[in-house]
């Protein structure tokens, strides 16, 4: 039962609540709508609130008055009311109102049945009220001022906040993705691209969060963005662990989102950071479960293959395979969630593997007192160390170095291993050492010096780069030393970012590429001399343009690519280019893969018009506004042929148009393909190198070039062909050319320039003249070889005449081979562009051997002439004649086609231009045939020349018959018949490669092409003896032409070794006729003379 003293407190309280509500319905009588409930606290105990509580011992109680009310504007009215009423008011001598507060005021919104109520000032709600209600405004310093229901209890004061009852906002940290195309600038947050596309997400992802119970107002924040399409990372803050995103999602409008939009995401560790994760290494990564559901893993947004990877049974656990470098990214371990997608990620990096460089694992001294260095170099930033027997000798990174004493007393072997240092983890994987067994020697050695091993010939070494590289130089050891032989070193700094550029995200291209900028320019002296290093930036560009197909590159981004080949293509570099393009097929296609480097990612430019101009480089950006628009562009680089106009007339609206000039790349693109068209042997790049982008289909460009050596003619407006690996003309055409200029159209759109010879002979004569000379020698000498089988006996009865038939028959059955193989590679040729090297290689193999092969035995020929015309003592055996013309005829050639295909298939055999023929630019195998042919047909005309000496010391003044009075005449008809016999009218070929003239050409085609028909003419149809033991097997008596004569070693031919029996009787020699059985006149289809 109460106490008196409870009860008389209680009653005291009761009266002035009675006493309020008496006010409070004076105050509310004229609102109809209007009521009130009473709720009643006592408190004997100290109160916390605004007013700091007396020290005279009286009792506090709070009254709380719950009112209800349809016009919020009565609420006002209280607020003023009350505030005028209670001014320290004395209800009773001892009771006094301090105080009176408005704490919460609840309304309903309009059409709908749910309350929201809202904290007036310095009150709030206990923050469990908000998680079971939701909050339905922003939470400030942890105070949650409006939840979404009527509750049973009421706020609280701020000054009664404690941790138990306050709002603590939980960071949630999640992603969306938009369906559009990443540019690259949104990865700068300074960009304007960035802060608009961040404000339109965070102002999107506000609106729709409203209605998410426990989400925080306005808290939304983009953090950065990913690609793929746009992957946006934002925060936002609720005071719930796990608030439902299922409904609030569904609200969030404004942005072009794909399915499934949203994820949660979370940093975690799948793997212990302090670790490193070394190559060949097996790493597991463990996802932790915080949430049930399928598990997917993923890296870089990409899905694995079982192939490197492996999962276990619930896949909660991956497992990366021997990692290497490429291995390295941010991997995701994906859960469903009842709402969304939960990610978990960590970014993994796997280690650059350790090239570790000593040289040879065998190296050889000699045996003599002195002190060697062996030198150990590794890349990256690994620590090595040289050991001897389990002790270490030195320690260090980049390159360190041992010194090991010879003594000659003792030589002996020891064995040197140079290891990373402080991995002992490693220790089973190969690439953690690397070592030396040193050998002396008394022997002697081809190489020998002070710095390298005791070398044997053709022997290879490898030695590490001076300081600042990375990378090795091979030395070949040959007569006069150590030769180096390929230099692989590649400047550390670009080394370092070509290993980055393996694990290359789209997130780091600008910094990446601005990096590169620098480095290049920095060490731009160490770059262009470097062919290793030059192509290795080419590798890191190639890769940047290949992940940037699917995104968009804005202008600080392609700025500092154009600056990377500003760099690398300068004039400085261009005998490195010049290298390369010699080189082979790897080092080659450098040039164009750079080519297809630019034109890749100058295809993906932001949709804004800008410029960007360099020393050499110029771009321009231009997208249309009006429809038949035309575009002109004019160079403003300094040395550019193309200051006059580019122009793509009538362009569509909304079109997206750049156009590079680059003055330099002349400097690299290689000019060993031309196009189907061009017949000509030698092009030079004789222009700026133009590169045009379009994102709609254009059918007209034209390029005004001023050309940069006057000196060169026949202007080819060409484009270069990806699919063919070479310049090509389908498309484009030459609209003028005159006055150092030269105008080009174009229907298409890619890399232009105009390609010009020192000489151009593109008519179709010299084809015709060709192919008819061709099948007419084939004929011919098929004809040649019928007359030859008919009249072999009673032609070669003595040795001169033997052998002299012999070689006429050796001519005509390799030249008959060679056009046929000729005819074989032509049509090879004509079916397919550039010739297929499978197809062509056997017939330019046999070409090459039978064409030397008639080039050996005209060689023949002409020795013979000159034994018979100066050795006129000497006599030699048929056997051993016949010897010596069939090794000199077959295996001559044979060695020579042997050796140029062992030494240049199979890439650089064939020629890759118009014809099945030999390689001239990349290996030039061409001279394999140019030097003897051209060395045979020098030494034939000086046994012509010879010989005509002697026919004009000798038959001056001499007695002569009445049908040999004419001494010029003979000379004359001597040259005439021994020139295409000789084969000196292959000496045309040197007139037609540095002559313009087509006369010149015409008659090196007709010599050349008709050389069978000369041979069955001036070898076989203007031979007396033959024409008659021809007349006798065919009972043609009056087949011939010219009468025989009598001598006393039988009946003469009017053939070339006639031309000896001609001296003879001149007294030349002043001897008698040699014996029937070794010196009778002969014929010879090399050198007939007739009478």
């Amino acid at each position: 039962m109460a106490s008196k003293r409870q009860i008389s407190k209680q009653n005291l309280g009761l009266t002035v609540a009675i006493l309020l509500t008496h006010v409070l319905e004076v105050a509310t009588n004229d609102f109809q709508e209007t009521s009130m409930g009473l709720q009643f606290s006592y408190i004997d105990e100290p109160l916390h609130h605004i007013r700091q509580r007396r020290a005279d011992p009286y009792t506090d109680y709070v009254v709380e008055i719950e009112m209800h009310a349809s016009d919020i504007s009565v609420i006002n009215e209280l607020k003023i009311y009350l505030n005028e009423f209670i001014q320290n008011h004395t209800v009773f001598n001892n009771v006094t109102l301090l105080e009176s507060n408005f704490t919460t005021v609840c309304s309903m919104l309009p059409g709908n049945t749910d309350y929201q109520c809202n904290c007036e000032n310095e009150y709030f709600w206990p923050c469990d009220n908000c998680i079971k209600y939701g909050s339905c405004g922003s939470i400030t310093n942890n105070e949650c001022r409006c939840i979404n229901a009527f509750p049973n209890n009421f706020s609280q004061p701020i000054s009664e906040m404690t941790d138990a009852t306050a709002c603590h906002k939980r960071v949630i940290t999640m992603s969306v993705e938009i369906n559009e195309i990443f540019d690259t600038s949104l990865t700068n947050p300074a960009d304007d691209n960035y802060k608009t596309k961040a404000q339109q997400i965070e102002s999107t992802i506000n609106k729709g969060y409203k209605s998410l119970s426990n989400y925080v107002n306005a808290s939304a924040k983009v953090t950065g963005f990913r690609s793929g399409s746009i992957i946006a990372d934002y925060t936002i803050n609720s005071i719930s662990d796990s608030p439902d995103f299922t409904s609030a999602n569904i609200n969030v409008s404004g942005l072009p989102l794909i399915q499934n939009a949203f994820s949660l995401t979370e940093e975690t560790i799948f793997f212990n950071r302090t670790d490193k994760i070394y190559p060949k290494q097996s790493v597991t990564l463990y996802c932790p479960q915080s949430v049930m559901g399928p598990i997917v893993w993923k890296v870089n947004e990409k899905d694995l293959d079982r192939i490197k990877y492996s999962f276990g049974p619930d896949k909660s656990t991956l497992t990366v395979k021997a990692a290497d470098v490429s291995d390295s990214g941010r991997y995701s371990c994906i859960l469903q969630t009842n709402s969304l997608p939960y990610i978990q990620w960590q970014n993994i990096v796997i280690e650059q593997e350790p090239s570790i460089i000593v040289g040879n694992n065998e190296q050889v001294y000699p045996c003599e007192d002195k002190i060697v260095e062996l030198t150990c170099c590794v890349n990256g930033d690994y620590s090595i160390e040289w050991v001897l027997n389990g002790t270490v000798q030195s320690s260090g990174s980049g390159c360190i170095a041992v010194n090991h004493k010879i003594q000659k007393i003792n030589c002996k072997e020891d064995n040197y291993t140079c290891q990373l240092q402080n991995l002992p983890q490693l220790h089973d994987y190969s690439y953690s050492r690397s070592s030396v067994r040193v050998k002396t020697s008394t022997e002697d050695f081809l190489c020998k010096n002070e710095t390298f091993e005791l070398g044997t010939p053709n022997q290879t070494t490898e030695k590490p780069c001076d300081a600042g590289k990375e990378g090795s130089i091979i030395y070949t050891c040959v007569p006069g030393g150590w030769n180096k032989t390929q230099d692989n070193c590649v400047v550390k700094a670009i080394k370092e970012l070509e290993s980055r550029a393996q694990v290359l995200v789209v997130e780091d291209i600008p910094k990446f590429l601005e990096e590169l900028s620098n480095e290049t320019y920095k060490y731009k002296k160490d770059i262009t001399d470097s062919a290793a290093t030059i192509q290795t930036i080419v590798g890191i560009l190639i890769i940047v343009a290949n992940i940037s197909q699917n995104i968009t590159i804005n202008k600080p981004v392609i700025e500092n690519f154009l600056n990377i080949v500003e760099n690398i293509t300068s004039d400085e570099s261009k005998n490195t280019w010049t290298g390369l393009n010699n080189g082979d097929m790897t080092k080659r296609n450098v040039s164009t893969n750079l080519l297809q480097a630019i034109e890749t990612i100058s295809s993906h430019l932001s949709d804004v018009d800008f410029s960007i101009t360099k020393p050499s480089i110029q771009l321009n950006r231009t997208i249309t506004d009006d429809n038949s628009k035309n575009i002109d562009v004019n160079s403003h680089l300094e040395n550019s042929t193309t200051g006059s106009e580019i122009r793509i007339p009538n362009v569509p609206k909304s079109t997206a148009i750049t156009i590079i000039i680059f003055t330099k790349l002349d400097n690299v693109l290689p000019t060993r393909k031309t196009s189907v068209n061009d017949k000509t042997s030698e092009n030079i790049i004789n222009g700026d190198v133009v590169v045009v982008q379009v994102n709609q289909t254009i059918h007209n460009i034209s390029f005004t070039f001023n050309i940069k050596n006057a000196s060169l003619e026949n202007p080819q407006s060409v484009f270069w062909n990806f699919s063919l690996d070479r310049w090509d003309s389908n498309g484009c055409k030459v609209k003028s050319f005159g006055n150092e200029t030269v105008t080009c159209e174009c229907n298409h759109t890619t890399s232009f320039s105009i390609l010009m010879s020192p000489y151009a002979i593109n008519n179709p004569a010299l084809a015709y003249i060709t192919y008819i000379g061709v099948a007419i020698s084939i004929a011919s000498l098929i004809l040649c070889l019928i007359i030859e089988a008919i009249v072999w006996k009673s032609v070669t009865r003595n040795d001169t005449a033997h052998v002299r038939h012999v070689s006429i028959v050796n001519v005509a059955v390799s030249l008959l081979i060679a056009n046929i193989c000729f005819i074989i590679g032509a049509a090879i040729a004509d079916q397919e562009q550039p010739p297929s090297v499978g197809r062509c290689s056997p017939v330019v193999f046999f070409m090459h051997f039978f064409y030397l092969a008639v080039f050996f035995w005209m060689f023949i020929t002409a020795l013979l002439l000159l034994y018979r015309t100066v050795m006129v003592f000497s006599q030699m055996s048929r056997t051993n004649m016949m010897v010596i013309a069939f090794t000199v005829g077959y295996c001559a050639p044979l060695l020579i086609a042997v050796i140029t295909v062992a030494s240049t298939s199979p890439t650089n055999y064939v020629s890759k231009e118009n014809a099945c023929w030999l390689n001239w630019f990349e290996s030039k195998a061409l001279l394999a045939f140019v030097i003897p042919a051209l060395t045979i047909v020098a030494f034939n005309l000086m046994v012509l020349i010879v010989v005509l000496c002697k026919m004009v010391r000798r038959g001056v003044g001499a007695v002569t018959t009445s049908n040999e009075r004419h001494t010029l005449v003979v000379i004359a008809r001597c040259v005439a018949i021994l020139t295409p016999i000789f084969g000196l009218t292959w000496a045309f070929g040197i007139g037609t490669m540095v002559s313009r003239d087509f006369g010149l050409h015409v008659v090196f085609a007709i010599l050349n092409s008709f050389q069978g028909f000369f041979v069955l003419v001036f070898g076989i149809l203007l031979d007396s003896k033959v024409r008659e033991s021809l007349a006798g097997k065919l009972s043609l008596k009056n087949l011939s032409s010219s009468p025989t004569r009598s001598t006393n070693i039988g009946t003469s031919s009017t053939g070339g070794l006639g031309i000896i029996d001609w001296l003879r009787r001149r007294n030349v020699y002043n001897l008698s006729d040699p014996s029937p059985a070794t010196s009778a006149n002969s014929s010879s289809g090399s050198h007939l003379i007739p009478n």
